[in-house]
């Protein structure tokens, strides 16, 4: 029976059935539970993971220990510190589970030898990097410059999957704001019949 990550490497039409099994001899499951790291900021970034299942927020601390959280991955998709990750350098932000998880990971030197060895693994970072790039971009566009009643319509509309699986906490720190102009204007946009 194939699992959700070797149904993602068919899925993106880069890999051959024996490319796919190949590769799966190098990646590590682990199983984590909420608020376990995958990643700590700063120390060496050693992975790449796959959620299979769970998910995960990735944020850098300030110096007061606050967390400004950068994004949230889900299922189906690769998460790490990339430029860390290919420099082997200490990561500048932290990757924790936000709900138990099953994980798919390789360690640097796995990723090398793949990467030599199956010259279609170039196409799979390919199309995730286009994918971070373009998740980056929407969330300048979408959440720079907006008040927060602006930003929480856009999740309501756009991402309600953050609503679900993110605290209130969480969810107003990637958006910039603190939590009480979250509520408030949750609170306003309920008022106001909106939603």
């Amino acid at each position: 029976m194939t699992n959700v990550f070797e149904n993602y490497l068919s899925s993106t039409g880069e890999l051959l059935a024996e490319e796919i099994n190949f590769s799966m001899k190098f990646f590590n499951k682990i199983h984590l539970k909420k608020g376990d790291f995958l990643i700590r900021e700063n120390e060496i970034c050693r992975h790449i993971g796959f959620i299979s299942n769970g998910a995960v927020k990735a944020y850098a601390s300030d110096k007061d220990g606050k967390e400004n959280i950068t994004c949230f991955k889900f299922e189906n998709e690769f998460i790490t510190s990339f430029p860390e990750f290919v420099k082997q350098e200490k990561s500048r932000k932290s990757i924790r589970t936000i709900e138990d998880s099953i994980i798919y990971t390789i360690t640097y030197q796995d990723y090398q030898h793949i990467l030599n060895h199956l010259d279609a693994w170039n196409g799979v970072i390919k199309l995730v990097i286009e994918q971070e790039f373009n998740q980056k971009e929407r969330y300048l566009l979408n959440y720079n410059n907006k008040s927060a009643a602006e930003k929480y319509l856009h999740i309501l509309s756009n991402e309600p999957m953050l609503i679900k699986r993110t605290t209130t906490q969480d969810l107003a720190s990637y958006l910039g704001i603190t939590q009480r102009s979250l509520t408030r204007a949750k609170r306003q946009l309920y008022k106001s019949n909106v939603l």
